[in-house]
């Protein structure tokens, strides 16, 4: 068995030229390999191409890159964790490429495969398809996406053995993986390093052939960001709540569930364990659970899509970012809930980006609004200024297209039938009249 070189911070960010492009494992500070980034800050190297799902946080992993000026582009999915990155682009000093979630990481699992690209539904019919090419495959539009690949892959694991074979730690796998396949120099970053055979094979996630150098470095609170402990709970309203409870009654035993940020979240505190729901994380877990109550953080516990520490229910499994996007757009999650700016009578979602603001921060919606069987919307009625959110045609960007099956807000629940839209129920609190007041999207009254 062959040995892999274990070389230091300092030898391995040598290694980086000036205009490389470089693959950075990590969701946000999850599985990120911090100290090889903060080493090459403290380099010279400029005008990089940055690769990652975001661009860590302010100051901290890329963020400090970013910062220094050393990156030249960067192409992710949610710039929009790191404000000094929004700021960046808003400003025109680094370029920058937003793609979904789950394409990127498909993206750089073909480049690693060697494929050139692949045709995908994820983003068909909204602003960031325009340029691309598309085509109509199996009656379903989609968008082709050239695989990535890159010059170096800084990427972060859990153990190694003296022959390079990696273990990733509980959701710490998200684009780790698919990275170590994906550029021409792969240094690992890893908290132990043992003899060969320690690690079972079975328990292998990454062969050492990936592998070029290693770098053992000890993680600490302070590299993990906001995820370092569970913050207190904010008081949740009434209203907020009767919507979570609204879409838990569209739930059954045995769906598999995957949650949007915000009203969708609340769907969690409500699940019991008697109920049989399933629920997933696009980062790459199956079966999460509540958030630990010892307030322990991302060094003991998984991580969900929020990057909120959760802990793992009986019979959890863990995988990368590529494997649960493939699980989304293979139709295997049977529900998710999402939050929304707009539906509208044709059932297109938009809920990303308002116009005239940088587009920067997609994640994982488009790859989930068009890959769930079934898609359940959580909005309020309204917006702040009182301007209608069920509309009869978007005019924010899209999510996707017919898409939504369910809307459920402070005033009504909507359903899809047929391709039209049906009020099926007043929400607690609100009136028939209210909801005809403030609904411009022409609606059929259905209710029971």
């Amino acid at each position: 068995m062959k040995t892999i070189p274990q070389i230091s911070l300092q030898e391995a960010v040598a290694m980086v030229k000036d205009g490389d492009t470089l693959l950075q494992g990590g969701f946000g500070m999850t599985g990120n390999p911090v100290h090889l980034m903060h080493a090459l800050a403290e380099t010279k190297t400029k005008n990089l191409t940055f690769i990652g799902n975001n661009v860590g946080e302010a100051g901290i992993g890329g963020g400090r890159l970013l910062r220094n000026g050393q990156l030249k582009k960067m192409i992710g999915s949610f710039f929009t964790s790191n404000p000094e990155a929004v700021k960046a682009a808003q400003d025109g000093v680094v370029e920058y490429e937003l793609l979904p979630q789950g394409t990127l990481a498909e993206a750089i699992r073909a480049g690693g495969a060697g494929i050139g690209g692949f045709f995908t539904p994820t983003s068909a019919g909204t602003e960031l398809a325009k340029g691309r090419e598309t085509k109509i495959l199996n009656d379903v539009e989609q968008v082709f996406i050239p695989g990535i690949r890159g010059n170096v892959a800084f990427i972060r694991a859990w153990k190694a053995d003296t022959a390079g074979n990696l273990q990733y730690r509980m959701t710490e796998q998200n684009f780790n993986r698919a990275m170590a396949t994906a550029a021409d120099l792969v240094i690992a970053e890893v908290e132990e390093i043992v003899p060969v055979g320690e690690i079972s094979p079975e328990s292998i996630h990454t062969p050492g052939s990936y592998v070029d150098f290693l770098v053992k470095a000890t993680l600490t609170l302070d590299d993990l960001g906001s995820s370092a402990t569970v913050s207190s709970s904010k008081k949740v309203s009434e209203t907020r709540l009767n919507m979570a409870k609204r879409a838990l009654k569209e739930l059954k035993k045995g769906d598999v569930v995957n949650l949007g940020i915000g009203i969708p979240t609340l769907v969690a505190d409500l699940i019991s364990g008697d109920e049989g729901i399933i629920l997933h994380t696009e980062n790459g877990m199956l079966g999460v659970g509540p958030a630990p109550v010892d307030g322990g953080g991302a060094m003991d516990y998984p991580v969900n899509a929020g990057k909120v520490p959760v802990t793992a229910l009986n019979g959890s499994s863990y995988f990368d970012s590529a494997d649960s996007f493939a699980m989304i757009r293979g139709k295997h999650v049977d529900v998710a809930i999402m939050g929304g700016l707009q539906v509208d009578e044709a059932a297109n979602l938009a809920n990303w980006a308002v116009p005239g603001q940088p587009l920067l921060g997609v994640g994982g919606a488009m790859d989930l609004a068009s890959g769930a069987k079934k898609l359940i919307i959580t909005m309020m009625h309204n917006e702040k200024n009182g301007d209608a959110k069920v509309v009869p045609l978007c005019d924010l960007p899209l999510t996707a297209l017919k898409a939504v099956d369910i809307v459920i807000t402070d005033k009504a629940v909507f359903e899809f039938i047929d391709g039209k839209l049906i009020l099926t129920e007043v929400m607690p609190g609100a009136t028939l009249e209210e909801v005809r007041e403030n609904t411009t999207a022409k609606f059929i009254e259905r209710l029971s």
